[in-house]
């Protein structure tokens, strides 16, 4: 089960992302973070699983958005 801080977190990894891919629509954005957040379920260190999260969705919206390879400056 998730603590409150990694809800919040990963909430605002969610937010960036969002920020950061405009032309991802934001279901798409919290969906892919969803889905890599749950790729770690069970996991027992949960220190790292927002910036896993995060990198694993930067990726996966670079490759949809077309962005992948290309340098975003971050918002």
């Amino acid at each position: 089960m998730q603590n409150i801080d990694e809800k919040q977190a990963v909430a605002q990894v969610s937010e960036q992302l969002a920020a950061r891919f405009p032309n991802v629509p934001v279901t798409t954005v919290w969906l892919t973070v969803d889905r890599e957040l749950h790729k770690l379920d069970g996991r027992p260190v949960r220190n790292y699983v927002p910036v896993l999260v995060e990198r694993a969705a930067r990726e996966a919206l670079a490759t949809l958005s077309g962005t992948r390879g290309k340098i975003l400056t971050s918002h």
